[in-house]
């Protein structure tokens, strides 16, 4: 079998080949082909993963052969054939794509769609239309587990027997069950069809092998549901229990220059990002931040040259957020970002295959060599960091309130230790994202524990109060270096660092001040 290194490059030259002849072909109405050669004879793919991502309107791919996970995901028109089968996340968060899958398609088929047209022949895994808002998802075959899951709108059938838990926290939509179906869960109801219902939705469907018979059955959400509630989570404390000292260095001058610069993404065939301020704020649009004559041009400056974290509209130098309410969206926003950042806490557990293909697709529709950065619960950190180094995720982010209560001091030796543990390389960049706006000071602090870069909400909107903010951090970020004597941020260490009270020095291994040294416990076993 092949490395798993192997398949990745396999499956992005093949993105790489296919994407400049899409527009041609959808033009000259032509079918592109994956598992041929250019005389027409069979060499099926084995295990290729990601592929044709984003395919546009007008575009046709036939493939053959057994293809991996992601595969003709994030469509915005066009269609897609497979003459085999696919493993998980086929047609994930389809935009309006016709896509066959002649045989079997793994878990999560049709993820989030929300248009266009999937059809499985042979069957599907679990968790088939999990998140559908929209769209037609047909099923030829049977269906696992938790078919439909959280579907808010749209269609599935299935001409087949299905699992456990049909439609368990569905808002909305309909599942049309042509077999065998268990007891739907609580919140779900099952019921006959009408004959005006079979007849419209045959109409809706027109296609002869998937229209349904009278005795199909229909389960439904059984009754309105409140909406969800949003939790905002706090960490149980700040960074203010925690001193800087100078550890024998000199105080500099006020006018002495001092390194505040970051890089990310250092690594062979990947871009370096240079932040000029080792923070990346997190901003509703990156389009609030490009070039505006009304403003100074010390504040346009200042703008211009930071890196944001961006759910919409990401600049040339800013970073893609990637989650659940961005999905729909990034298809055409990627092209323009230096990086994306995956929030893992907003979509189901990934196994290295899966996340193997996830990559693949979002550089198959932005740049091969686009940064990759990660955001997980400060509670998974070990986990994160182990992934980062086997997938070659350049930046790993910790968020620090993710409803475990654990305070952000106690974050710093979790972060830290793992960091040093799992990510030797120094390709791969540690981070900490704070729901709370961050200073100069907490900046310092996640600094000298060993984490790379600081992630933070942006507490302002307009762009000149957000310029001010990045100006305020600048300052007291280098009125302290300057204080302690360090020159440049990566000289910055745990021994620049005093806990302040007892409590703080317990829980974050920090030497408590006076004491000048870590409590006896840190030193046990």
């Amino acid at each position: 079998m092949a490395e798993v290194s192997d398949v990745v490059q396999r499956s992005m030259s093949i993105n790489e080949k296919l994407h400049p002849r899409l527009k041609t072909a959808a033009e000259q109405n032509a079918i592109l082909r994956i598992g041929w050669t250019n005389a027409g004879d069979p060499v099926p793919k084995n295990g290729e993963l990601g592929l044709c991502p984003g395919l546009p309107e007008g575009a046709r791919i036939r493939a053959l052969g057994k293809l991996g996970s992601w595969v003709a995901a994030f469509g915005r028109g066009g269609s897609f054939t497979i003459q085999g089968d696919a493993e998980h996340y086929l047609g994930a968060i389809n935009n309006g794509c016709t896509i066959t899958c002649e045989q079997f398609a793994g878990n999560f088929a049709g993820y989030m769609m929300s248009e266009g047209t999937i059809r499985i022949l042979e069957g599907v895994g679990n968790d088939a239309g999990s998140c559908m808002n929209g769209g037609i998802l047909f099923i030829r075959g049977s269906a696992g587990s938790r078919l439909g899951s959280g579907m808010s709108e749209g269609l599935i059938i299935v001409h087949g027997d299905v699992g456990e838990e049909p439609g368990i926290g569905m808002t909305g939509g309909q599942i049309i069950i042509n077999g065998r179906c268990p007891q739907p869960p609580e919140g779900v109801r099952l019921r006959p069809l009408s004959q005006k219902e079979v007849n419209a939705i045959n109409k809706k469907v027109d296609d002869e092998d998937m229209r349904i018979p009278m005795d199909a059955v229909c389960l439904e959400c059984d009754e309105f549901l409140a909406q969800p509630i949003e939790h905002t989570y706090a960490s149980s404390g700040d960074l203010s229990s925690i001193g800087v000292v100078s550890e024998q260095q000199h105080q500099l001058t006020k006018q002495a220059s001092v390194d505040t610069v970051a890089l990310i993404g250092e690594s062979d065939g990947t871009n370096t990002v240079a932040l000029p301020l080792p923070i990346l704020p997190v901003v509703q649009s990156g389009s609030s931040l490009q070039p505006n004559e009304e403003l100074p041009p010390a504040i346009s400056e200042l703008l211009n040259s930071q890196p944001v974290i961006a759910y919409d509209e990401p600049r040339t130098i800013d970073f893609q957020y990637v989650g659940a309410s961005t999905f729909h969206t990034i298809s055409s926003s990627l092209s323009d970002s230096a990086g994306v950042v995956i929030d893992f806490d907003s979509m189901p557990h990934l196994n290295a295959e899966e996340l193997d293909g996830l990559i693949v697709a979002l550089k198959g529709i932005s740049k091969p060599n686009i940064i990759i950065g990660s955001l997980q619960s400060i509670s998974r950190v070990e986990h994160q960091h182990q992934r980062a180094t086997h997938h070659n995720i350049d930046l790993s982010i910790s968020r620090l309130e993710d409803g475990s209560g654990i305070p952000h001091i106690a974050a710093l030796p979790l972060i830290g230790r793992s960091a040093k543990s799992h990510l030797s390389n120094n390709h791969h960049a540690s981070g900490a994202f704070s729901e709370l706006a961050l200073n100069g000071h907490d900046i310092l602090i996640l600094l000298a524990s060993g984490i790379n870069v600081a992630a933070s909400m942006c507490p302002v909107e307009e762009p000149d109060e957000i310029a001010e903010w990045l100006y305020s951090i600048q300052q007291e970020l280098t009125h302290h270096m300057r204080r302690i004597g360090v020159i440049t941020i990566d000289s910055l260490s745990r021994s620049h660092l005093r806990a302040l009270d007892y409590d703080t020095a317990a829980i974050s291994g920090l030497r408590l001040t006076g004491y000048e040294r870590p409590l006896p416990h840190w030193f046990s076993r």
